[in-house]
């Protein structure tokens, strides 16, 4: 088992240079101004390994990794800012 990345944000982001999901989400969370900290997988692949882990072995960008453990793949940048507020709140 992949050990999950310790991270000091709500949201972490694994992604790509390349990848234009990814663009958006970063771009949306910036323009919210929702905190989070980005990950470039192929630059460490350790995080590609957990990106692996926890998307059935497929390297899928984005991930985001929540602060109580949970992630996401390629998730609405909406659905991102609800699951920070919730997380911000407690």
């Amino acid at each position: 088992m992949t050990e999950t990345p310790k991270t000091t944000e709500h949201v972490t982001i694994y992604a790509t240079s390349w990848c234009p999901h990814c663009a958006n989400l970063i771009s949306e969370l910036q323009k919210n101004n929702i905190p989070f900290d980005g990950w470039d997988v192929e630059k460490h692949e350790d995080l590609a390994e957990f990106v692996k882990s926890v998307n059935d072995g497929n390297r899928v960008v984005p991930t985001v990794l929540y602060s109580d453990g949970t992630t996401a793949t390629n998730p609405d940048p909406a659905d991102v800012a609800k699951k920070y507020q919730e997380l911000s709140q407690s």
